[in-house]
């Protein structure tokens, strides 16, 4: 039996892959935010997942406003990274995993959320920062990867509780597929930011700090906080983080928070990385040791 042993949510900042493909994580603008990245790095290597499940939003590049999936679901051999308009990031095709790809739609789609499926896709930096900043600049990803397309670029995106409940879902269909494969699920975007308009560039740390908090203290506020409130409170992009509510409702009732990392700022966006493991899987893993 497939289980999911743990969660990371992290930003998806294109301007972080840039940095990192232009070796500049080092440089004092970066290297407080990348330092911080390092524990993230050690825990995933330590963990060894035989296989991720990756939400993310795509930013007009395998989708576009003629098609607006609210859910996509990846279920292709691999996925070329996309040309944003600068050439693709120079970093490994992923691999995906087509045989969990495609129990995850039907169970889903028998659970009356209504997955687009996807043959053919590109992925941007929504999808493949996410992988560098949690494992470097291998010559390839240690982990097949099913992509998660969710739409909070045009409205209406889904709500927060329509996301968790989403989560629930796919730890129900993890838990019937027949392969024994330990996953780890990314839900990434956020944190604040806005890049248009009077507010560009609008930063709420307060709010960014409560909300990784309420990950674990106060999961019910999460799962109902409006659109309005994201909007408000976190600059129109902030909406992004819907997609960390489909990892948060994948893992179990009983998780313990292991690592967290914020940094203000990284572009014009606060970053954040949260990780958490499923209480059952520590307890587990300690009585194996």
């Amino acid at each position: 039996m497939a289980r999911i042993i743990a969660g990371l949510a992290t930003s998806h900042v294109p301007a972080i892959g840039a940095a990192m493909d232009l070796g500049r994580t080092e440089e004092p603008y970066w290297k407080p935010l990348f330092d911080g990245y390092e524990a993230a790095r050690k825990w995933l290597a330590d963990v060894a997942p035989d296989v991720v499940i990756l939400v993310y939003n795509d930013h007009g590049t395998a989708f576009s406003l003629e098609v607006i999936p609210t859910y996509a679901i990846g279920v292709a051999r691999e996925f070329p990274p996309a040309d944003e308009g600068w050439g693709p990031r120079p970093v490994p095709v992923v691999k995906g995993h087509p045989r969990l790809a495609w129990h995850l739609a039907e169970s889903l789609i028998l659970d009356e959320f209504d997955l687009t499926i996807v043959n053919e896709m590109d992925v941007d930096h929504g999808l493949t920062v996410p992988l560098s900043v949690t494992c470097g600049q291998p010559e390839a990803w240690p982990f097949p990867v099913v992509p998660l397309s969710v739409n909070v670029i045009q409205y209406p995106p889904p709500t927060g509780k329509r996301c968790f409940d989403l989560g629930r879902a796919i730890r129900k269909a993890v838990a019937e597929y027949d392969d024994d494969l330990r996953v780890v699920i990314f839900g990434t975007g956020g944190m604040s930011h806005q890049l248009h308009g009077e507010r560009a560039g609008v930063i709420n740390s307060k709010f960014d700090r409560r909300f990784l908090d309420d990950m674990t203290r106060n999961q019910r506020r999460l799962i109902d906080m409006p659109h309005i409130e994201y909007v408000r409170e976190a600059g129109a992009e902030g909406i992004e983080l819907v997609m960390w509510l489909i990892m948060l409702g994948a893992l179990d009732e009983g998780i313990t928070e292991v690592y967290r990392h914020y940094h203000v700022p990284a572009s014009n966006t606060a970053t954040g990385l949260i990780i958490f493991e499923n209480d059952a899987e520590r307890a587990a893993l300690a009585k194996a040791s």
